[in-house]
């Protein structure tokens, strides 16, 4: 076990109907809010009224901002900066999922900041002062509900960062399984390799890992593997129900701190050359990167094939037991109907050298390094094992 320090003060309402609870919630804080949503798909399932009822009878003031779009814009950032200095608010009530969150914190961060809210991304300026935040979840992914990560592109240049700080987690995130009913087919499956994805960088990291750490997250990965599909296909409070836990746990640190986030990164650049859902991404990079990495250490994707894919260890040849975990895992993706190949997302293969040199323009010349460094040429690798 590494030496970590874990904070979480975001107070969690999981259940039926906590949402009403938004107005009281808020009261307790402030009387005026900026009341931050999507496209508007929460008008259609009946979040939006009950909101809207629960902070007018609270008496709570409200100004909406609407539009937050998957893989989130520095634009409407802006925008929501400008009119929380104008109309003086200083809270933040985000309804929807990752993408809606991040842009609420990063608006948050941005209210008492004199400079461009992009220094925080670009890692000009560190994070001092914020308004809070509070969520409602709609889509179960990211757990930026709980945790401190924000991510954010630029159109300008299209870069997406991420940022993490404990400065970032909101004072309460609600989390009620019906709202994700609606949830279209494709989101939910890529929700599911989201989390997926969350617990993979947490476990594959060269560490002395504790048995504990390993359990936990062999076991967020088979219940990920258990109810991923009926969530995705079936819907219902309990299947759903487990997949909004997971989501929350998987990255707001309860697994671990420390992680190797290659995956997520060199994803990242797919997600905002071709604007292709963040689970999207992660189905292609998430198998091309084990492929490139497996190398690194066999025993711990031998654990990984044995422990949660149910494989049979083969002590005379060690590395057909790792591949076999890998093949089974990129099975389970392709059969929630998320691409693994550029090929399957119907992407061109033209981009390669561009998303690396991105990816590495973060003053390190790299990324990951929890388990493997990579450096251009490994993320260029990664994209083609993933042609």
């Amino acid at each position: 076990m590494y030496d970590f320090t874990f904070s979480m003060p975001t107070e969690v309402h999981f259940g039926k109907g906590k949402e009403n609870l938004v107005g009281q919630l808020i009261k307790e804080k402030t009387d005026k809010v900026l009341f931050l949503y999507g496209s508007g798909s929460i008008k259609k399932i009946g979040v939006y009224e009950k909101i809207i009822n629960s902070l007018r009878d609270s008496g709570i003031q409200f100004t909406e901002l609407g539009g937050v779009k998957s893989n989130p814009r520095l634009e409407l950032v802006n925008e929501g900066i400008e009119i929380c200095r104008k109309e003086s608010i200083n809270f933040i009530l985000a309804v929807g999922g990752g993408s809606v969150i991040d842009t609420a914190k990063t608006i948050a961060i941005g209210v008492p900041y004199e400079g461009d809210v992009w220094d925080f991304y670009s890692g000009k300026a560190k994070i001092e002062k914020t308004i809070p935040v509070g969520a409602v979840l709609t889509v179960p992914a990211t757990a930026s509900e709980t945790n401190g990560c924000a991510v954010l592109t630029n159109e300008t240049g299209m870069y997406k960062r991420g940022l993490k700080s404990d400065v970032l987690k909101p004072v309460f995130a609600i989390l009620n399984p019906e709202l994700t009913y609606s949830l279209p087919k494709y989101y939910m499956a890529a929700s599911v390799v989201d989390i997926f994805a969350h617990v993979w960088e947490r476990y594959f990291i060269k560490s002395e890992h504790s048995e504990l750490l390993d359990r936990l997250c062999e076991g967020v990965f088979k219940t990920l593997i258990t109810e991923g599909p009926s969530a995705v296909y079936e819907r219902g409070y309990k299947s759903t129900g487990e997949i909004m836990w997971a989501s929350s746990i998987a990255h707001n640190d309860i697994l671990g701190i420390m992680g190797d986030f290659g995956s997520h990164r060199t994803g990242h650049e797919i997600s905002a050359e071709y604007d292709l859902s963040h689970g999207g991404s992660l189905g292609i990079t998430m198998c091309a990167w084990a492929k490139h990495v497996y190398k690194e250490d066999i025993n711990r994707f031998c654990r990984f094939a044995v422990n949660v894919w149910d494989v049979t260890y083969d002590s005379d040849n060690p590395e057909k037991t790792a591949l076999e975990g890998i093949k089974r895992m990129e099975s389970f993706i392709h059969e929630l109907g998320i691409p693994t190949t550029f090929k399957n997302a119907n992407l061109p293969t033209d981009g390669f050298e561009k998303m690396a040199e991105r990816a590495i323009d973060n003053g390190l010349g790299y990324v990951g390094g929890g388990f493997k460094k990579l450096y251009k040429e490994d993320i260029v690798n990664i994209y083609k094992l993933a042609e």
